[in-house]
């Protein structure tokens, strides 16, 4: 097995102009690095060849590309989806799956071709929906929420069934015995890893870390190891070694072994590696195996696959079972046609099931060219249905739904607003000094003492159900970098930060995420928590008899300079910094005033 060298170079530098070209014009990299395949390879033009060698690089990229989509899946999301995200999973994935079955078997197919047509219908590609939620202003709807959720059940899911149906078909047959083997050896393969993931690697981490054991290199090679091994796990129970590499990535991420920073370092790396420099070779590859014959022979069996049973299917079976959700079946067809793209998933399960002999040249070819049509569809159609939602007034952004604020900082001053903010519904506050947040507690309020870009930190203060995200501490630098794990974490929609004495550079990144600035008033939050802790400070009311802005009102008080904006009253309703807000007459101003 010899490796060209210079094949290799082409391959890589096809899949890179190729993939960023697709990428330019908004859809994933991979539909580029197909085209490649199929224009550059064996089906058009023949410049770039196929080989043993490259077949092994590809496997090694397949396996560790699933190892990083396991270390981007948080376990416990998938435990805490939401009811309609669920239903939206199993309506997505099942419609499809059956009719697809049924549309192959029909049509002459062995019942293992329709199986293996079925999972690549009913799939999802999760990377492909975060990227377009992003470019549709969706991330903070609940349709975007409800579209994460099933991704990532539907794609486990698939992966499940995914390798039952390899082991059943190695397994040479559906007898009863040969099944029991099959599922006996599946769940054992469960049992273990679950095992290892839960018990063993905690206590591993935590005494190669006590021994010094902490750098990047040294871990790095470790999970690798580790990903082969369940790998080898998956393949000695019948199973897929894909598997194996997506449970190891699930156990291998932040907040399960890995302290966060060298997580974030290593799911880094094995995305650099796999989806920059392994992962292409398979998607390049696996164009070399398209037949464009298909277009002759299968054009009907093409285009219904494509369209009906792909498209309809995953839209209509989507709004049917999401009816049960309350949400309504117009939100149920939106979700459906967001959910309708394929990905990375289908191109991996359509690839092996060709390796296998389980399915042909020709229905490779139609999962190929499902997955880009579908994908390429899911703007489109994301697009007018959430118009459409729109416009009857139903495109619920989770900022509706939630109710409450998170602030940054447990100061004097912070806590004070806090307690008055507490009528817009429950109230957290993260600071990293043990005291402050003593103090907070003292006056009945939710505090949690540690590091604000800690994501468990702000999952145990309930961020992601919090409506607003306050920063409020004199670090302009700390303050935009929490405010930005805020919105794309936890899609906090409302930010606003405090940027005392911050760089232009700082303000303009501040500007760019959407962040709004606190008054400059507030900027002297530290000389106010020093006045409120030496007794210097008192609460006042004031009550607008004319609109105005709140600067000018300061400005024509006595008070001045020394006069404190916490909320403006309206409608028994605060509104944090009302110097941001015009007054109306009626509201009741709530200010803090020095005494001396």
């Amino acid at each position: 097995m010899e490796l060209s060298i210079l094949n290799l170079l082409f391959v890589l530098l096809a899949a890179l102009i190729a993939g960023n070209i697709s990428k330019r014009f908004g859809y994933p990299s991979i539909f580029g690095e197909l085209a490649a395949g199929i224009i550059l390879g064996p089906p058009i033009l023949g410049l770039l060849k196929g080989s043993e060698a490259l077949e092994v690089l590809a496997e090694i990229g397949v396996l560790l590309m699933m190892l990083y989509i396991g270390m981007e899946i948080d376990p416990k999301e998938l435990f805490k989806a939401s009811w309609a995200g669920m239903l939206a999973a199993i309506g997505g994935f099942i419609t499809p799956f059956v009719a697809a079955y049924l549309l192959v078997v029909s049509l002459g197919y062995s019942p293992f071709a329709g199986l293996f047509v079925g999972i690549a219908a009913g799939v999802t590609s999760l990377a492909t929906k975060s990227r377009i939620l992003v470019d549709l202003n969706l991330l903070n709807t609940r349709i975007a929420h409800v579209m994460m959720a099933g991704a990532l059940i539907s794609d486990t899911l698939a992966l499940i069934v995914f390798a039952a149906i390899i082991g059943v078909f190695e397994a040479g047959g559906l007898e009863t015995s040969e099944l029991a083997i099959v599922a006996g050896k599946a769940v054992l393969f469960f049992a273990v890893v679950f095992y290892i993931g839960l018990k063993v690697f905690p206590p591993l981490w935590r005494r190669l870390a006590k021994s010094g054991y902490t750098g990047r290199t040294f871990n790095a090679t470790l999970i690798l190891l580790i990903a082969l091994l369940f790998a080898e796990f998956a393949h000695l129970a019948g199973l897929h070694a894909i598997l194996g590499a997506f449970m190891a990535g699930l156990f291998l991420r932040e907040g399960t072994v890995l302290e966060p920073k060298l997580s974030h370092q290593l799911t880094d790396l094995v995305h650099d590696v796999s989806i920059g420099f392994l992962a292409p070779i398979f998607f390049v590859t696996a164009g070399f195996h398209v037949s464009l014959d298909v277009f002759q022979s299968d054009l009907l069996f093409l285009l219904v696959a494509v369209t009906v049973v792909a498209t309809v299917g995953k839209i209509i079976g989507t709004a049917l079972f999401y009816i049960p959700s309350g949400y309504g079946w117009r939100e149920g067809i939106t979700v459906g046609a967001g959910m309708n793209g394929r990905g990375a998933v289908e191109i991996i399960i359509a690839q092996i099931g060709l390796e296998l002999g389980i399915i042909t040249p020709e229905i490779f070819s139609v999962l190929v060219f499902m997955a880009i049509f579908t994908t390429a569809t899911v703007p489109i159609f994301l697009k007018w249905t959430t118009e459409w939602l729109d416009k009857r007034g139903e495109l619920v952004r989770s900022s509706d739904e939630r109710k409450g604020v998170l602030i940054l900082g447990a100061s004097p001053t912070a806590r004070l607003l806090a307690k008055h903010l507490a009528k817009l519904g429950p109230v957290s506050l993260i600071d990293i000094n043990q005291h402050n947040c003593e103090m907070a507690k003292e006056d009945g309020l939710h505090a949690v003492q540690g590091d604000a870009l800690d994501e468990d930190i702000l999952n145990e203060a309930n961020a992601e159900n919090m409506r607003t995200f306050l920063a409020l501490t004199p670090n302009p630098e700390i303050n935009v970098l929490a405010a930005g794990l805020a919105r794309d974490v936890f899609a906090i929609s409302d930010i606003k930060v405090i940027l005392t004495n911050a760089n232009s550079l700082l303000r303009n990144s501040a500007e760019r995420q959407g962040f709004s600035p606190i008054n400059a008033v507030w900027e002297d939050i530290t000389r106010w928590d020093r006045w409120i802790k030496h007794g210097e400070v008192e609460s006042v009311d004031y009550t607008i008899d004319k609109a105005q802005d709140i600067g000018t009102l300061f400005d024509e008080l006595e008070d001045g300079p020394d006069a404190l904006a916490l909320v403006a009253e309206r409608d028994n309703t605060p509104i944090p910094f009302p110097s941001e807000e015009m007054v109306e007459a009626g509201d009741q101003i709530v200010a803090l005033k020095r005494t001396s």
